[in-house]
């Protein structure tokens, strides 16, 4: 099977996987099975209807903004939970999930496919998702507190577009009483929400790349990652054909291990030489290259 039908299949299950509980989603509530306590590896609204897990980055801000409460109550809980989650994701796949799994992901390739004229983000917007995770995800929660030392999750609250399609239209149109109580905030949310649908039509997964603080994490563990993407440099020809398809617009044969790379492989599946290869662990890339060139000799 080609990899890129693969990939699709792989994102559809991904999106129907992480929000199984159809009966929560009937009835317009919140699902409360018991696996809500799992951080799932992808940007999933934990307060999907369906969603059976908790999104890391809904979970990490809650662990962030309860830290002042608890060191004034003597509580050492720091969140340990979150933060080796996001590292076992990490360190297994890097971004592997972004491509391959996140719901969000998928919508937002599914909307470019509209035949509308494209342009290139523009490069300095893509340092802007560090701005987010630093600020947003993790300084505000900490220093901003009420009486009682409580911080406020402030990407999930006023930003994340993934949690207003996902928790709050569908809670809106499900649930009167919630559609009751809609004010400003759901307003300035479903005006982000927008903005950002509109641009998915015209540039290559927006959120993702300037926006998205669950992707940026991951983002660091590319580099040490147990799955690895290799160029062979010796047989590239510097063509740019991995970058013409490139959902991130990058030169894989510049950085295997960037962090912007979501591990489409849509590069190795176009390059004229084969010299893009993947795999788990350095080792075993190497191996399956040397054996691939050795069939060919």
């Amino acid at each position: 099977m080609e990899t890129e039908k693969k990939r699709r299949i792989f994102q559809t299950l991904g999106a129907l996987g992480l929000n199984l509980d159809f009966f929560s989603l009937f009835r317009g509530e919140i699902s409360q099975v018991k696996t809500k306590g799992v951080c799932v590896p992808a940007l999933n609204c934990y307060s999907c209807p369906a969603a059976i897990g908790a999104c890391p980055i809904g979970s990490l801000q809650n662990a962030f903004n309860t830290w002042r409460h608890n060191f004034d109550a003597g509580q050492k809980k720091l969140g340990l939970y979150v933060l080796g989650s996001l590292g076992l994701i990490g360190t297994i796949g890097g971004r592997l999930p972004c491509g391959w799994l996140c719901p969000f992901g998928l919508l937002q390739e599914l909307i470019y496919k509209i035949p509308v004229p494209k342009f290139q983000i523009p490069r300095f917007l893509t340092y802007f998702r560090y701005i987010i995770l630093l600020v947003l995800v993790i300084i505000l929660p900490i220093l901003i507190v009420d009486s009682l030392g409580m911080g406020e999750p402030w990407f999930c609250k006023w930003v994340c577009p993934a949690g207003t399609l996902e928790a709050g239209v569908l809670l809106s149109l499900l649930n009167q009483g919630i559609r009751s109580q809609l004010g400003f905030l759901f307003t300035w949310k479903m005006a982000i929400l927008l903005l950002f649908l509109a641009w998915m039509a015209f540039s290559q997964r927006p959120f993702c790349r300037t926006s998205c603080p669950l992707g940026t994490i991951l983002g660091f563990f590319n580099r040490v990652s147990a799955f690895r993407i290799q160029v062979d440099r010796n047989a590239c020809i510097l063509c740019n054909a991995c970058q013409k398809v490139c959902p991130v617009n990058i030169r894989i044969y510049e950085n295997p291990a960037s962090s912007q790379c979501i591990r489409c492989l849509k590069c190795e599946s176009v390059c004229p030489t084969s010299c893009i290869s993947h795999g788990f662990w350095t080792e075993e890339v190497n191996k399956k290259k040397e054996t691939e060139q050795a069939a060919a000799l």
